[in-house]
């Protein structure tokens, strides 16, 4: 299979359960739910999209991209984690890149829209629900809402089968505003957790 990849950098993860822990982070061009293109954003599903996923580098095998990753890496070998994001990673993740990645020492995260089954294999799954579009992957370690989304709400996705729950506020004009909503629902509601973007607050990639 060929690979298709927007960017690989090193960096610390902002988001979520994983936060500052540092991580290759391996964006995969291409998504189901937007063209990544501006004219069309208004008919996309999702709209509020902050990642440009277009264009990238071609990889021929599984192995390539995985030495790829690995080159990213401090001669340290520790506690090595390599994030897969997009766009959409599990368009294109598959198990003989899950094998190689594997085998260069990485365990493997993945934060995908939950649009697509995750193959085995996958050591921390982190799924980013959407409104109106169906939720194939309805189990994992953790479950990111971006808050507030008009027609999805976290009591329509909190019976899911996830260890953790995690509301972001949304980015924008209105992020002062959405982040409020969002501590307020997490005091309120205890099962869910905030989780704020720490690299844009610290200006990291």
């Amino acid at each position: 299979m060929t690979y298709t990849v927007k960017e690989i950098f090193y960096t610390l993860q902002g988001e979520g359960a994983q936060t500052g822990r540092p991580a290759v982070f391996l964006r995969f061009a291409g998504c189901n739910l937007w063209t990544g293109l501006e004219k069309d954003r208004a008919k996309a599903q999702c709209t509020f999209c902050d990642t440009d996923f277009v264009g990238g580098t071609k990889y021929k095998s599984a192995e390539d991209l995985a030495k790829a990753v690995s080159a990213y890496w401090p001669d340290d070998p520790t506690n090595k984690m390599v994030v897969c994001t997009g766009g959409e990673p599990l368009l294109q993740l598959d198990t003989p890149l899950i094998d190689a990645l594997h085998a260069q020492g990485f365990s493997i995260a993945v934060e995908s829209n939950g649009t697509q089954s995750a193959p085995d294999g996958i050591d921390w799954l982190c799924i980013s629900p959407k409104a109106d579009c169906e939720i194939v992957q309805t189990s994992g370690d953790e479950l990111k809402l971006v808050y507030p989304q008009e027609k999805i709400s976290p009591s329509d996705v909190e019976h899911l089968n996830f260890k953790n729950f995690f509301l972001q506020p949304m980015d924008g004009p209105d992020k002062a505003g959405n982040t409020e909503k969002a501590i307020a629902y997490c005091k309120a509601h205890p099962k869910w957790r905030l989780s704020t973007q720490t690299h844009k607050l610290l200006g990291i990639a």
